[in-house]
């Protein structure tokens, strides 16, 4: 059947909103074919999530965690990285078994409950470390598809469904430091709540992830 756009259109708004009247009918009209078809036709809209959008949502939150403010403390190696250009950390600190340092060089031997005030003095946050050595959550050098891939896993990114993880970035402490690092240090590329949008349009989409 052929029919203008707009008429097409309307025919089918018509026809949608005909789902909730005539979807039971047991005489099968032309009007009646119509209905069920546009109601196939809206499920089957409804139902598919938007993988193009989800998977251009991830790419702008791959930014974000892969800025110095994410990585640095989601390094692929045990030493914490440190700078905006994300050199290896100084004084030799390493991750430990529980990812909070090794002997004197704890990380809480520097890093406070709180950012020290002053540009590039230590940062802070009562619970500062790394990822524990069993689940390191590698940022640093991760492809767009690598990342997403890891992000999404509970089995690499501490048990947690992609509704936890929307929360864990939403709302954890720790993690949103990244947006008030204290002086001398760039922010990530987007805001907190513009990162927290493109992660729900990626997993609205189904947490689609870029080849």
């Amino acid at each position: 059947m052929n029919m203008p756009g707009s008429n097409r259109g309307a025919s089918l708004r018509a026809a949608h909103r005909g789902c909730r009247v005539h979807g039971g009918a047991a005489i099968l009209g032309g009007s009646t074919i119509l209905t069920l078809l546009a109601c196939s036709l809206a499920a089957q809209t409804a139902a598919k999530p938007d993988a193009a959008a989800s998977r251009a949502a991830f790419v702008q939150f791959y930014r974000v965690l892969t800025s110095p403010r994410c990585q640095n403390c989601h390094p692929a190696g045990d030493a914490p990285l440190q700078g905006d250009d994300s050199h290896v950390h100084l004084q030799n600190v390493e991750r430990g078994a529980d990812g909070h340092g090794v002997t004197a060089m704890r990380c809480d031997t520097c890093h406070q409950a709180a950012n020290l005030p002053g540009a590039h003095l230590p940062p802070g946050n009562p619970r500062w470390s790394l990822p524990s050595p069993g689940n390191k959550m590698v940022f640093a050098g991760r492809l767009p598809g690598e990342l997403c891939r890891q992000v999404k896993d509970p089995k690499q990114n501490g048990g947690r469904s992609l509704e936890k993880l929307l929360d864990h970035v939403a709302n954890d402490d720790l993690v949103g430091w990244g947006w008030n690092p204290g002086d001398g240090r760039a922010l990530p590329p987007l805001s907190r709540a513009d990162t927290v949008e493109q992660m729900k349009i990626w997993i609205a989409g189904g947490a689609a992830c870029p080849e």
